[in-house]
């Protein structure tokens, strides 16, 4: 695996660490509402909201890194892909 790569799986696990501890966050919400002091249900909910937004913008990271900076080697392997098609093509 090529330095590039372990890179992106760094950042793709770090993220996935985050998404993990914040949903279990939210699991305490739900399974103890007084678990942020007990004040008023709104609390909790706000608390709620804010957990998964934390959880959006790392599956969004995760979702980035997929999309815009996909390994390398899987760039290899289209581009190795589609010299196959066009020499196939050529040859009908």
């Amino acid at each position: 695996m090529k330095f590039r790569d372990k890179m992106i799986e760094a950042m793709k696990e770090h993220a996935r660490g985050h998404i993990a501890k914040h949903k279990m966050n939210v699991e305490v919400y739900f399974r103890n509402a007084a678990g942020i002091g007990g004040e008023s249900n709104a609390d909790v909910l706000e608390a709620i909201e804010k957990e998964l937004d934390i959880v959006a913008r790392y599956d969004d990271q995760i979702q980035m890194l997929d999309k815009y900076l996909e390994s390398s080697s899987k760039e290899k392997q289209l581009l190795n892909e589609e010299e196959l098609d066009l020499d196939n093509a050529g040859g009908c």
